[in-house]
């Protein structure tokens, strides 16, 4: 759950929202009979009400017929540009760990100023990737030795 992470998200600079169609007083119902349960003391974090869905809709994640909006998760830059996003159905749970990991990674390309990429499952200390030419058909060595940290 975010807001258990929230102190990690915080550590890392970043700004957590939540925002769905239900009203401002549905959110205080559900943090106050569900999530202060879960969550000691409660959501640490803005629930924003997007009645209507016009929120939604530009995020592509507002489904008219039933007036609901799917679960999504969108990485937005400094710059408000939309680094990365995840939609999925109210059936399937996110994986914090894995926002948190993204995060870390973006962040660290783009303190790099673009001079590096990360593989994929990159964390923290790993090995980098290089973009260039004397990269190209040797991206599988890289991985192979992020690999081995693993082990």
């Amino acid at each position: 759950m975010v807001a258990e992470k929230y102190p990690e998200f915080q550590k890392l600079g970043v700004e957590v929202l939540s925002m769905s169609v239900d009203s401002v007083f549905v959110h205080k119902m559900w943090d106050a009979h569900e999530l202060s349960k879960m969550v000691k003391g409660g959501i640490p974090f803005p629930m924003l009400s997007d009645g209507g869905g016009k929120v939604g809709s530009v995020f592509g994640v507002y489904l008219e017929d039933a007036g609901v909006e799917a679960r999504g998760r969108f990485l937005i830059d400094p710059d408000g540009i939309i680094q990365g996003f995840e939609v999925l159905t109210p059936p399937v749970g996110r994986n914090v760990s894995e926002t948190l990991r993204q995060l870390q990674a973006f962040q660290h390309v783009r303190n790099s100023k673009g001079t590096e990429a990360t593989p994929s499952g990159w964390r923290p200390g790993k090995p980098t990737l290089k973009p260039g030419p004397d990269l190209v058909g040797k991206v599988w060595e890289v991985w192979k030795t992020s690999m081995a940290f693993d082990k």
